[in-house]
């Protein structure tokens, strides 16, 4: 059984910095891929960041430039920088670990950011 295990959410003001972290329960050398999602009150969770098996790394428009996502398999982690950070990233963050079909799911963090 995979288990994920988020933290790092909080309470920032706009233009502050967050790190959320996940880790896993069990190796992630061979996940396909490592990522983070986000859900908004009333909208549908989105894609924020997933860094693949082979190093490629896709961002969210709406992130590109302020995010950093990162992946130690050593360490079995996958973390999110967040900088410069708007109230429009105001969400439940989940990590998310995918196994060819197998998709894994955190109980999420909640991130607030205030203007």
């Amino acid at each position: 059984q995979v288990q994920l295990a988020e933290s790092g959410g909080g309470l920032v003001q706009a233009g502050g910095s967050l790190t959320l972290s996940c880790a896993a329960s069990v190796t992630i050398f061979g996940f396909t891929g490592m990522g983070w999602y986000r859900q908004a009150l009333g909208k549908q969770r989105e894609l924020v960041a997933v860094v693949r098996i082979d190093g490629s790394i896709t961002y969210a428009d709406s992130v590109k430039g302020r995010f950093t996502i990162s992946r130690n398999n050593a360490k079995k982690t996958v973390s999110l920088q967040m900088n410069n950070l708007k109230p429009e990233d105001t969400a439940v963050y989940y990590c998310n670990a995918r196994l060819y079909s197998a998709n894994y799911w955190g109980q999420g963090t909640q991130v607030t950011v205030s203007s």
